[in-house]
């Protein structure tokens, strides 16, 4: 998706990037107003169908009239579960909410769950739509940046453990996602840049060019109109062709996971709260990874500072210091390092990288080595 010399996309303002998995492969689209045609699209896909909306209350104030009003007009039949905002909602209580209300809305195996909001609504909704009635097909709406480049693409699915992120759910993939430009303008500035932390991460990986074209063109990113939906839609199709090579992460999908090790612990440790968006702290973790790599000579300083630099013009945090309010210590961090999903029989592994856009997953990482990193990024 990415050119070199910077054109603008085609007149047609949508763009689609297919997720190829054979007989369960699907489309996302990326534009400005699709909500407003999002029931005409569904309606093609499940005529008739009962819709269950799962959404959060703030994005339900925003956008639920007009997606109720786009599904109504094409012969469908909404019925709405609402849930509390932020990254609490990710619970077995919720959950058992969600499921109830899903099941009292006598949505059966031929409708359809739709997940209406950022990444929490996204997860749990996909989550409730695999166990309802031992699966249920579901549409992906995303409203947050992050949402629309990362989590709503690929199936992952679940709630969060008091132990640590994202360790119950399954893999569940949608039949659609609607990636609607336009509600991105009515996100708060910290949510934008938490998702353009995910954006980054797709040059990080494997792909120094756009790296290199985001440092040029963030401003443009933020702003709106071509640059976004070129942005968006970079992220997608890269997350789409690894989704279709390594669906359920038994290899090199593990790349996608780059600073969520480092991230996902500062995240429990942050008690999964407004502290700290999802974003910021993978923002911290692929400093954190990139800074690592350079104490063990695996790439060279100057590519961490350059990830740093970045990150801060954007206005993302980079360290641990910039985190607000008490964190666990070194041990503590270590403890929800160990519980992450990459671990196998104790064994570490990180996402690390040789240089920008040359990550690698490093297998049997020395617990001596990250304690030691952990440490001196405290002082």
């Amino acid at each position: 998706m990415m050119r070199a010399d910077d054109k603008p996309l085609p007149q047609d303002p949508s763009t689609y990037v297919r997720v190829g998995l054979g007989a369960r492969a699907y489309d996302i689209m990326i534009g400005p107003g699709l909500l407003k045609e999002c029931g005409e699209r569904i309606a093609r896909l499940r005529p008739g169908a009962r819709i269950g909306i799962v959404t959060d209350e703030n994005v339900a104030e925003r956008h639920l009239s007009t997606v109720i009003a786009s599904l109504e007009a094409a012969g469908l039949e909404p019925r709405v579960v609402t849930v509390k905002p932020g990254e609490g909602s990710k619970s077995f209580d919720t959950f058992r909410q969600v499921l109830d209300e899903l099941i009292a809305a006598r949505i059966e195996r031929r409708d359809l769950v739709l997940a209406l909001g950022g990444g929490v609504v996204g997860d749990l909704a996909g989550f409730a739509a695999a166990a309802l009635r031992r699966g249920v097909d579901f549409v992906q709406v995303p409203t947050s940046l992050l949402a629309q480049v990362d989590s709503s693409v690929g199936g992952k699915t679940g709630i969060n453990s008091p132990l640590g992120k994202n360790l119950i759910g399954a893999f569940h993939q949608p039949i659609l996602v609607i990636a609607d430009t336009d509600v991105l303008d009515t996100l708060p500035l910290r949510q934008f840049r938490s998702g353009y932390a995910e954006v980054a991460k797709y040059g990080l990986i494997d792909n120094a060019p756009f790296f290199a074209w985001l440092e040029r063109k963030w401003g443009d990113v933020f702003a709106g109109g071509p640059a976004r939906i070129e942005a968006i839609a970079t992220s997608c199709a890269a997350k789409a062709d690894v989704v279709a090579r390594d669906e359920k992460e038994t290899g090199d999908r593990a790349l996608l996971n780059l600073g969520h090790t480092f991230g996902h612990a500062l995240e429990a440790g942050a008690g999964f709260s407004d502290r700290l968006f999802h974003g910021e702290a993978i923002a911290v973790g692929m400093a954190q990874a990139f800074r690592f790599s350079a104490s063990q000579g695996l790439c060279a300083p100057e590519d961490a500072t350059r990830v740093v630099a970045h990150f801060k013009a954007v206005g993302l945090p980079t360290r641990i210091a910039d985190i607000p309010g008490e964190l666990p210590d070194t041990d503590g961090l270590m403890e929800l390092i160990a519980q992450d999903k990459k671990v196998s029989r104790g064994a570490l592994t990180f996402i690390l990288a040789r240089g920008i856009g040359k990550s690698f997953i490093a297998r049997d990482v020395d617990p001596a080595l990250v304690r030691t990193f952990l440490d001196a990024e405290r002082r």
